[in-house]
């Protein structure tokens, strides 16, 4: 059983806000408007406090998010994308570091679970909002650059844990 004091406080803060990451992965493959942005950050909210199985890595995740909210403190502080960069890139190289974190920590069955509650998280946010059309009409509910995030988050949830002790203290290679 894994839980918060297994982690360095750097490593914490960054399983915590993997959940809202992982949706603003999807955001970011497709951004709309500011409605749509809403629509999904909220998902990704409601997703990150309420995780899919009762780990209590997971669950110690989830109380924190929903601590932070309460407190109105924002659970994506500290995390800022870069201008010289794609905010798509850099988002999904967060996760990775995660993955590596919550792999050299966790048990394989933690992992597994926290990642389905990425895909989770992310799949909230891509049901959350419509994408593209006029005033609704030709609207998708999941867009194609959404539908290749999902893809992505799906196959890095999936993967085995890194070999060597990786901490995800490094950027990925």
């Amino acid at each position: 059983m894994t839980t918060k004091s297994a982690f360095t406080e750097e490593e914490w803060v960054r399983v915590v806000r993997a959940p809202l990451v992982a949706g603003m992965a999807v955001s970011l493959a497709d951004p709309g408007g500011p409605i749509e942005a809403t629509k999904e950050s909220v998902a990704s909210l409601k997703s990150a406090t309420n995780p899919p199985s009762r780990e209590q890595l997971l669950a110690e995740v989830a109380l924190e998010v929903q601590s932070m909210a309460q407190e109105r403190r924002n659970p994506l502080g500290g995390f800022k994308l870069a201008k010289d960069r794609p905010p798509r890139e850099q988002v999904f190289e967060e996760l990775q570091a995660t993955h590596r974190i919550v792999a050299a920590k966790a048990t394989p069955e933690e992992l597994a679970a926290f990642g389905t509650w990425l895909v989770a998280a992310a799949q909230s946010a891509a049901d959350a909002a419509k994408e593209g059309g006029f005033m609704g009409i030709g609207a998708q509910r999941v867009s194609e650059g959404e539908r290749d995030m999902l893809e992505q988050i799906q196959a890095l949830a999936t993967a085995d844990a890194p070999a060597g002790g990786d901490r995800g203290d490094e950027p990925p290679a």
